[in-house]
């Protein structure tokens, strides 16, 4: 039997996962690494844990096999979060700094009082915001000692996590990323598909510093290990990972992944559309150069809300108890939270939101928080998807999903209550890891794209329970908690 590792690397924790030559799931291993947050709004994470933690759990992984058999890795990433390293030493010139971290919004408001806003979007399909990748590279050769004397000495690397992984792997040879991952730096133009001159020139990032852009379906370098070279040939960005290994392969098929945050694509095929809304245009997974796009709209805090229950606040054990609490209980009365802790992003796009509870009484317990929490990533997922509908013209029956979160039935039931359409579960919910695997496999000619969509096996299909005035109910009073969130600190 052969086999494709595929790497998860996520803003949580390192996983590796084994998928054999039939695309099946095999096994998985993972590992957390540290959460840092050195300041208000400020969240990083050590490079050479990630690097340390992933390498963990691959030796973990394939103990059981022979590393002859492994044909290929497929690695996906946390995107946006930022990592600058020494060229020579491969040595990290600071901590990574997080995609959730809000320390750039000044320089956002900067470059949006110095109308870059409709540059940026046209040309790389985002808005301007913290959580991309460019005003993090500023931050850190403004702030960062000994940066700005190691460029000029042509000694400085920046990559998102992908690249840190695979320069590592490589030992330091090659310093690359796919196109998904370049277009969510800020930095790329993703109609072109070359950095953009204009906006590195404003920020004043050298462009000696960026990455080769490739493919997510190429060979991006060869893992040594123990005597053996092993390809890495697939690489793409988790939330574009999870799109393909969905299979939404074609216009208009649109997933859901309920992880650190929620994150809806939209396959929208070779049309590049700009979102009126308040999406983004991104590029979906490539297997050439013939490049696809997908709309997406991003949640900040979506099962890191869950986690704040249960590690700050300490009133859940695990995730898992949010189900039956959730169950145990009767309908909310006007209870919302809105777990804006890194400020808003889709539709709203307000780094200065923060989050709050709305409708606390005398009798209002732990139990009705927990259960609003969790219905706060239903709500945010429906925001998402009504502003998508109108971009697109489309009215969505039906919504795939994965992620963690996604096996919590009474989220699930919510969230098809809240939409008036189905939420279909499929049996494997490791999308983001399997659709890296797949970008292996299909390079490394394993599989072919019909194999993908015929190993797509469907758990569970939830349909709405409720009528279109209970959901409105809601659904309204959840809109007026989040306007109230709005520019809760001053700028």
């Amino acid at each position: 039997m052969k086999y494709i590792v595929s790497l998860d690397q996520g803003t949580t924790s390192s996983r590796a996962i084994l998928i054999n030559e039939n695309g099946k799931l095999i096994d998985i291993k993972q590992k957390e690494f540290k959460q840092i947050f050195p300041h208000q709004g400020w969240v990083e994470h050590d490079p050479n844990e990630i690097l340390k933690s992933q390498i963990d759990v691959f030796e973990e992984l394939v103990s059981s096999i022979s590393l002859s058999d492994i044909v290929s890795i497929g690695i996906t990433n946390q995107r946006e979060t930022t990592v600058i390293w020494d060229k020579d030493t491969g040595k990290p010139l600071y901590n990574a700094i997080v995609w959730q971290d809000k320390r750039t919004s000044s320089i956002c408001d900067q470059m949006k009082r110095d109308e870059l806003s409709s540059y940026v979007k046209e040309s790389t399909g985002l808005v301007i915001d913290s959580y991309f990748s460019a005003t993090k590279v500023k931050w850190i050769i403004d702030n960062v000692d000994g940066v700005k004397s190691k460029l000029k000495e042509d000694k400085v690397l920046f990559g998102t996590i992908d690249s840190w992984l695979i320069y590592n792997l490589t030992n330091f040879k090659n310093h690359v990323t796919d196109y998904t991952n370049a277009s969510r730096t800020m930095m790329y133009n993703i109609k072109n598909l070359q950095w953009d001159k204009k906006i590195l020139e404003y920020l004043d990032i050298p462009k000696s510093i960026l990455p080769e852009v490739m493919t997510s379906s190429s060979n991006f370098g060869e893992f040594q290990y123990k005597g053996f070279s092993i390809p890495i040939n697939g690489v793409a960005g988790d939330q574009q990972a999870a799109l393909f290994g969905q299979a939404c392969f074609e216009d208009g098929m649109v997933k859901n992944t309920y992880g650190t945050g929620c994150f809806l694509l939209m396959n929208t095929g070779k049309k590049f559309m700009l979102s009126k809304n308040g999406l983004i245009t991104t590029i979906a997974c490539s297997l050439d150069d013939n490049i696809e796009y997908a709309l997406e709209g991003s949640v900040f805090v979506a099962g890191a809300a869950i986690q704040w229950l249960r590690d700050s606040l300490g009133i859940i054990d695990s995730a898992s108890d949010t189900e039956k609490i959730a169950s145990s209980i009767k309908k909310l009365d006007d209870i919302y939270v809105v777990p804006a802790f890194a400020g808003l992003g889709s539709p709203y796009w307000d780094m200065y939101s923060r989050g709050a509870i709305f409708g606390l009484t005398r009798d209002t317990d732990r139990n009705q928080i927990i259960k609003a929490t969790l219905e706060s990533l239903a709500y945010q997922t429906k925001d998402i998807i009504d502003v998508m509908e109108k971009d697109s013209g489309l009215n969505l029956n039906s919504l795939k999903v994965d992620g963690g979160a996604c096996m919590n039935n009474y989220l699930m039931q919510f969230q098809s209550d809240l939409l008036g359409n189905e939420v279909i579960r499929p049996e494997i919910i490791e999308s983001t890891a399997m659709g890296a695997g797949y970008l292996a496999g299909l390079k490394s000619s394993i599989w072919d794209k019909d194999q993908i969509i015929k190993n797509q096996k469907i758990d569970r299909t939830f349909q709405s329970q409720i009528d279109m005035e209970e959901r409105n109910k809601m659904y309204g009073g959840w809109k007026k908690a989040v306007k109230r969130t709005f520019n809760w600190i001053e700028k």
